[in-house]
């Protein structure tokens, strides 16, 4: 005599697994999903023989028909490297003048230039070219060494203060600590801090004028716009990479902080600096 539970309201036996009274009928699976099911399986090992499947000590199962995955991504590297190699031959052997007139080229070379900056510059120009605390904002019009395509190219080419580079941009400001007094030297950073707000001490103004005309207006000119020849700053416009506020200023004075860009230019190669400078000059601050 079987002992199996028959369910008395369908007939139907049950799998004897029961929960707070609730038994499991033992339906049988529909026909159409069976054989799916065993469909499924025929795939599987279909695909473990034609295609790499199976892990072993140093690598794993070819497949009956050799497709590899990494094959297949280094064809598509290669196709698009050789899409890229028009283009790229056409920046290396085109002025910057010449690649901003063709809007194709332009468009690809400041593609080019932006991957190039992400993987090159973000460290220090940060991700947006905001720049950041002792580095420039590239994204304003603010340029120690001029905006246009070919000064930014120069720029990177060369770098600035790169003592390997012979042709690096060099400027260097001198620590008036051992040429202006401590008084003189407040009244000096009091008469830039006059020039786009108020000093601690306005009546320190004049003297400091009369100091920096002495002492700075070689550099940064009589109006303290700057020379951009010289890498001498825009004192007149309130933006700071060096300094902040009237006591940074008296500490630049003192002892001036000198940054240093290395040169691209060999790293690199020209193409993909030209490819850079136009990328930069594009942000919206280049002139």
């Amino acid at each position: 005599m079987s002992d199996k539970h028959i369910d008395q309201i369908s007939g139907v036996e049950t799998t004897g697994h029961e929960w707070d009274g609730i038994r499991e009928l033992n339906n049988p699976m529909p026909r159409w999903w069976v054989w799916t099911f065993y469909a499924t399986i025929i795939w599987a090992i279909g695909y473990t023989i034609a295609f790499p499947a199976w892990p072993l000590i140093s690598g794993a199962t070819r497949g009956v028909l050799g497709w590899s995955s990494r094959a297949t991504v280094a064809t598509e590297m290669a196709n698009a490297k050789a899409g890229q190699n028009a283009y790229l031959d056409k920046i290396a052997s085109s002025s910057l003048e010449d690649i901003q007139a063709d809007s194709e080229l332009m468009q690809f070379a400041v593609a080019g230039g932006a991957a190039a900056f992400k993987v090159n510059c973000i460290q220090c120009h940060g991700s947006g070219a905001e720049g950041g605390n002792g580095y420039p904002n590239l994204n304003d019009d603010d340029w120690l060494w001029g905006g246009k395509a070919e000064d930014v190219y120069t720029t990177i080419t060369h770098g600035i203060r790169f003592t390997e580079d012979p042709e690096t941009r060099v400027s260097e400001m001198p620590a008036f600590a051992d040429v202006l007094k401590s008084g003189e030297i407040r009244a000096v950073a009091a008469y830039v801090v006059s020039l786009t707000g108020t000093p601690h001490d306005p009546a320190m103004i004049d003297a400091g004028k009369q100091i920096f005309a002495d002492n700075c207006a070689s550099c940064h000119g009589e109006d303290a716009r700057g020379n951009r020849d010289m890498g001498a700053p825009n004192l007149a416009d309130a933006i700071w990479l060096k300094a902040h506020g009237e006591e940074g200023i008296v500490a630049q004075v003192r002892a001036p902080k000198h940054g240093v860009m290395p040169a691209w230019g060999e790293r690199l190669g020209d193409t993909t600096v030209k490819q850079l400078a136009l990328f930069v000059h594009s942000l919206g601050g280049g002139e």
